[in-house]
């Protein structure tokens, strides 16, 4: 089940967050994420977040402004399970189109939105990490 976020989710939300961020992004200094946790929990309710549930456990969210999708994050047991694919999905529904950046070390998350319709727009580098990105879109048919 998709639904919107609710501020009690806060910790669990956060917590798969981080895990996620630290194991998908390995090129990138766990301290980096682990300094920017308190940032991210203060602003993170003010955002538009959609939870995937199952037996009322958060599996993953996915955190939207306007069209762009600052992230989707899963829970690491559940990952290649098909969850991010109906946040996406989800998320589709609600936009006409999408766009988002995505590490370009990050071959699996590139691959995964490349394989759900995005493209390839640009490359430019995350100053605040110093790695590249590839700029990514999408518009519905």
């Amino acid at each position: 089940m998709i639904r919107e976020f609710k501020i009690e989710d806060l910790e669990r939300v956060m917590e798969i967050w981080l895990q996620s961020n630290i194991e998908t992004h390995s090129f990138i200094d766990k301290k980096y994420w682990e300094d920017n946790y308190s940032m991210v929990k203060e602003i993170l309710p003010s955002a538009e977040i959609y939870l995937y549930e199952e037996n009322k456990n958060i599996l993953g969210f996915v955190g939207l402004m306007e069209n762009y999708i600052a992230g989707i994050f899963i829970d690491k047991n559940f990952r290649s399970q098909g969850v991010g694919r109906k946040l996406l999905d989800y998320c589709k529904s609600l936009k006409e189109e999408l766009s988002l950046s995505v590490y370009e070390k990050n071959i699996k998350a590139y691959s995964f939105y490349n394989r759900e319709g995005f493209l390839f727009l640009e490359k430019k580098v995350d100053e605040n990490t110093n790695e590249k990105e590839l700029v990514m879109y999408w518009r519905a048919d």
